[in-house]
């Protein structure tokens, strides 16, 4: 058997990894990507290679004659890659060199699991193609499949968009020919259709002609999603190393704090509301994205007039964030040589503003004398309500009463996760008896369930310090998506109070789960919609721990450790999910204490 690398291709969607050098010479887990390829080749005894190359041409025929000085490369030249497609490097084999077996045909952007050549050349199928169900992130060529046959074949440009990839399979372009199947209607077809027709298609239109018309019959072998990955664009590097490094998994998500929709993983990490928006509510802003996208949202005044609709706070008091984080160099500019009080531990953004600061303990629980005494040492102080990461909880009444007990002091109230809680809001307080020391942070992706459109709220009584924010934000500081989303939860406000209370009934049903669990020292009443557990550090490695959860499971959640001072103990933050999704986190660490 013989195989068939098509490698020619300039590479522009990887650009500019790519501009001096080959694509198939980047390095996925300390391989090259075209090693990975011809080691899995020479693993099956596959020794006779064919390559088409074009772009660097030389550069990569001398790192293969460098590397694997055993295999009999024969090289193919398209001097036309930059304007042809793989179809025309595939006729140019054809043409060239001789098909005297069968071969293994493989394009040049894979990374795969040893197993899948061994897979496809042990298959009874004479001319078959490895493919994978559809996932989201995919593109390229996708089949229709029935009864392990080839019954459709899709090149992208095919594709359209009102197209239906819910029932396809993408192909992994790395395909099991016959010598008859090569020398006969497929060679001759796509050599016709590649030199007289179109050079710059790709050559399973062939193949699907071919099944169209019934001249041949191609089999399907299905693998998983797992098993392998395409690189088309420097973003799917990282997603290729997430998969093939497990050992590694831990630091690339913690590095990259976001952007999980490219890992196969249950974020128990990031939180957010798992039962708004409602499924109305997203095919709301499907069916409106057209329009979104092509128009700019409005300006800041307007925004704050629409936030204060949704939250029913007095405009001239409210200003619409970027997301709460987009305050936080604002307030930096501020208050940064003021004198603080800190909870510890608690987000890290605040002890990245306060230049001076002390803390106060948060022991999931605050000592209210030690608290108040350190007030009168500081000229701020923040209070986290509830507090993140713990979930402890300060009556607001009680925080209201400091404000108003301490009028030359100002206080930072932050409400990131006050509806999940049993108190209400200390801005309905405000509403109504203005003090002008407290302004009110309120970060509306935890509560609202969209984080990937920035949301959030800052209130202030303070006219000079309410315009200064103003003074700082940009004219168009929302996008349209987050604008036109304040108009729907309008709508929806039944659906978000019933989110709330679901969330709690399943925070409260978690946490005496994992109270059952014979690892898991304690875990921690919450007023949040996340939940603070501990597990003794004795025999008990927290690294092992996160891999076993992430590696085995899917799952991913927040070592918090660092933030507690207690080398007896490691601790975890989890997010509160779908019940379903908590029931996966119970038997994952069940399964972990079975093991330990």
């Amino acid at each position: 058997m013989k195989a068939i690398i098509l490698a020619a291709g300039l590479g522009n969607r990887m650009m500019p990894l790519t501009k001096h050098n080959h694509k198939t010479l980047l390095k996925i887990s300390n391989i090259t990507i075209i090693d990975g390829i011809v080691n899995s080749l020479k693993e099956n005894n596959i020794v006779e290679i064919i390559i088409a190359t074009g772009y660097l041409n030389d550069k990569l025929k001398r790192h293969l004659n460098k590397n694997h000085s055993e295999i009999n490369f024969q090289y193919i030249e398209n001097k036309r890659f930059n304007e042809t497609n793989n179809i025309f490097s595939l006729s140019l084999v054809f043409e060239q060199a001789e098909i005297n077996d069968d071969i293994i045909l493989i394009e040049s952007d894979l990374i795969f699991n040893k197993n899948i050549i061994r897979k496809i050349i042990e298959t009874k199928y004479k001319n078959v193609a490895l493919v994978s169900p559809y996932k989201i992130g995919l593109d390229g060529t996708v089949v229709q499949v029935k009864q392990d046959q080839i019954v459709n074949v899709y090149p992208p440009h095919l594709q359209d968009e009102n197209f239906n990839l819910s029932d396809k399979f993408k192909t992994l372009n790395i395909y099991k020919f016959s010598k008859e199947f090569c020398e006969n209607d497929f060679k001759k077809i796509l050599i016709y259709y590649a030199n007289l027709i179109d050079d710059n298609c790709y050559y399973e239109l062939i193949l699907g002609v071919l099944i169209y018309l019934q001249k041949t019959k191609i089999n399907s072998l299905i693998v998983d999603n797992s098993d392998w990955a395409e690189v088309d664009d420097p973003n799917d590097i990282a997603s290729a190393e997430f998969q093939f490094q497990k050992e590694k998994r831990i630091e690339l998500l913690e590095n990259s704090f976001g952007g999980y929709w490219n890992y196969d993983i249950l974020d128990f990490c990031f939180i957010r509301n798992m039962y708004f928006p409602t499924k109305s509510m997203l095919a709301e802003l499907n069916n409106f994205l057209p329009n979104l996208l092509t128009n700019y949202g409005s300006k800041q005044s307007i925004l704050n007039k629409k936030l204060s609709y949704v939250m029913q706070y007095n405009e001239d008091r409210i200003i619409a964030l970027n997301g709460a984080g987009q305050i936080y160099p604002i307030l930096k500019n501020i208050f940064y040589n003021k004198k603080t009080l800190l909870p510890s531990p608690t987000f890290g953004e605040y002890e990245n503003i306060f230049k001076k600061f002390i803390t106060y303990d948060d022991k999931v629980g605050f000592n209210l004398k030690e608290f108040e005494d350190k007030i009168n040492l500081v000229d701020l102080i923040v209070i986290v309500n509830p507090n993140n990461p713990t979930g402890s909880i300060l009556s607001t009444e009680y925080i209201f009463q400091l404000c108003i007990n301490n009028p030359n002091k100002i206080f930072i109230v932050d409400e990131s996760f006050i509806e999940f809680s049993n108190e209400s809001s200390i801005i309905d307080l405000l509403e109504e008896n203005v003090l002008k020391n407290i302004l009110v942070i309120r970060s509306m992706s935890k509560s609202y369930g969209l984080p990937g459109i920035r949301l959030g709220l800052i209130y202030t009584s303070d006219i000079s310090l309410h315009q200064y924010i103003l003074n700082e934000t940009p004219i168009w500081n929302l996008n349209s998506m987050a604008e036109f989303y304040m108009e729907i939860i309008l709508k929806n406000k039944i659906s978000l109070k019933d989110s709330f209370k679901k969330t709690k009934l399943d925070r409260e049903k978690l946490i005496d789960q994992l109270n059952q669990i014979d690892l898991i020292n304690k875990a921690y009443p919450s007023e949040a919609n996340f939940i603070l557990f501990d597990i003794k550090n004795k025999d008990f490695n927290s690294i092992d721990f996160m891999n076993f959860l992430l590696n085995s499971f899917n799952i991913f959640l927040k070592d918090v450790s660092k933030k507690f001072n207690n080398i007896d103990y490691s601790y975890f933050r989890v997010a509160v999910r779908t019940e379903a999704e908590n029931e996966k986190l119970i038997l994952a660490i069940s399964n972990f204490r079975s093991k330990s």
